[in-house]
């Protein structure tokens, strides 16, 4: 378990085992209204097999987000306190994912252990709102396209009448759905889900979407009654509308069918992405241009202001903002990115975590890198990296550098080829290159290095002390001249007619002969 994700107390409630926060307990921690308000519950404890993944269903991204944050983003929106998220399959891993989102004492989470079906869910969840006697209402987690507007509806109607609100839609397929069963007046009787559906109830086209909105009280002792009388051995939470028929009424809010849809698979979930997408992109195409919005993406949290453009292919994720006018021009990618007022971004650019000034012009194919600063008017070229660097305004770095862990002043040049050699293979250093500095091609500035105000660096310079202010940095091998070369290679190449080609010369073979014996010598007998 990661350390930031809080550890839940265990505690008992109906036999079973229940996990409920520390912070977000009934008791304690944030403490809930006791009266009026609104509630949500967000059914998210589920393994969701049909994804065949060993992440949980709901921990599957649609745009840059998990699932199951876009109920729970909806529940906040409305100001419901508390949410409370039944999680079950990969608890830890799901709260971890709404704590990174949320916040870690956002969120109360309630332990599925056993699931039992949706209404002992809700079943679960209801000691976590004790006290609470607004409206509360009923999520799921892996429905990400559900709109804002139409729980508004559904949660004022449930306030102004005290009765059980649900949302229904009528799909062009309704396998899979429970069936809203009306009387001959119109009034919703029940819900049967379909495994217990009779022919004439499968016939019924308007169907259950699953999302409620009821008065506590009413839902407390709803599903405290719930009992398992069908063949799966599980509590429906459909049950409910048909007590709640019998006694508070129940109303039905109609929404799209792609709205309430839920997602069971990938091919669903890359339906639902590009259903977002395209929602996403008519709502910013009412200030500003997508020059081909089918093949843009912009993320829930990004912002685009008045009279910016998108270019086709660029991709917008996280918390970036293009500002007023500004350019985003085609396959850019911007994560986390501020993009400042009449600021152009040419094609192939890769920023994340970075700033971008006002005016300034960063790439084709530049890439930012996070903790990057690009002040206004100022200009990153092609191929050219900053990593944790500010670029003073109106300086310039237009092609192929690296520049890392620097701080770069104002009207700076720096050449083609410069590098800031920023690491020792330990730590990290910094470079410091004052306002007007120029700093030629092929330098390499070894940190921690400073350059002076309106010094020179000359090209092909490898700087490791710091640079006067004014001054001329220049460490080159000597220069040497050879008169004549030119000529004497030419005179050495030139031949009359076709060239002949030049043949290795064969080394012929010596024959090793054998060394002759030493002669001994012989005394002279006496």
């Amino acid at each position: 378990m990661r350390p930031w994700i809080r550890v839940p107390k265990v505690i008992k409630f109906a036999g079973r085992k229940m996990a409920v926060s520390k912070k977000n307990s009934a008791s304690e921690g944030r403490g809930e209204k006791t009266n009026g308000g609104l509630a949500a519950i967000v059914l998210a404890a589920g393994k969701g097999t049909r994804m065949r993944s060993a992440r949980a269903k709901v921990l599957h991204e649609l745009l840059g987000r998990p699932l199951v944050a876009y109920p729970v983003g909806l529940a906040r929106e409305l100001d419901a306190s508390p949410v409370v998220a039944v999680l079950g399959h990969q608890r830890e891993l799901v709260e971890g994912a709404l704590a990174a989102r949320f916040g870690a004492d956002a969120i109360t989470v309630v332990e599925q252990v056993e699931q039992r079906g949706t209404g002992h869910a809700v079943r679960l969840a209801m000691p976590a709102l004790a006290g609470f006697d607004g409206i509360v209402l009923v999520l799921y987690g892996d429905v990400p396209l559900l709109r804002r507007e139409t729980l508004q509806e559904l949660v004022g109607i449930a306030g102004r009448y005290h009765c059980l609100a649900i949302v229904t839609a009528t799909p062009a397929d309704t396998t899979g759905y429970g069936r809203v069963v009306r009387d001959s007046r119109g009034h919703v009787t029940g819900v049967v889900e379909e495994k217990d559906a009779t022919s004439e109830e499968r016939a019924i086209t308007e169907v259950n979407a699953g999302i409620y909105a009821a008065p506590a009280r009413f839902l407390r002792t709803a599903t405290a009654d719930l009992v398992a009388k069908n063949a799966q051995g599980e509590y429906y939470l459909t049950d409910i509308i048909a007590a709640a028929a019998r006694s508070i009424g129940v109303t039905g809010v109609e929404a799209d069918a792609r709205d309430v849809a839920g997602i069971n698979d990938r091919e669903q979930l890359a339906d639902a992405e590009a259903t977002m997408r395209a929602r996403i992109n008519r709502h910013w195409q009412t200030h500003a241009t997508l020059r081909e919005p089918a093949t843009i993406v912009v993320e829930p949290d990004v912002t685009i202001d008045v009279d910016a453009e998108i270019g086709r292919n660029v991709t917008l994720r996280g918390r970036t903002r293009v500002g007023h006018g500004a350019r985003v021009e085609e396959g850019s990618i911007l994560v986390d990115t501020e993009v400042g007022a009449g600021a152009r971004v040419l094609p192939y650019t890769l920023s994340n975590e970075a700033v971008i000034g006002a005016g300034a012009v960063i790439g084709p194919f530049a890439r930012l890198r996070p903790g990057t600063q690009v002040g206004p008017e100022a200009h990153v070229g092609n191929f050219v990296e900053l990593k944790k660097t500010v670029l003073g305004r109106g300086s310039k770095a237009n092609h192929l550098a690296y520049l890392g862990d620097a701080i770069i002043g104002e009207k700076v040049n720096v050449g083609a080829g410069t590098i800031t050699c920023n690491y020792n293979g330990y730590e990290k250093r910094q470079t410091i290159i004052e306002d007007g500095a120029f700093i030629g091609s092929d330098s390499q500035l070894v940190a921690p290095v400073r350059v002076g105000r309106r010094a020179v660096v000359a090209a092909g310079t490898t700087v490791t002390r710091d640079v006067p202010e004014g001054a001329l940095a220049i460490a080159r091998p000597e220069q040497h001249a050879k008169p004549g070369y030119a000529d004497a290679v030419a005179e050495r190449y030139a031949r009359p007619g076709p060239a002949k080609p030049i043949a290795a010369k064969p080394i012929a073979a010596k024959p090793i002969a054998a060394k002759p014996a030493a002669k001994k010598s012989q005394k002279k007998k006496s």
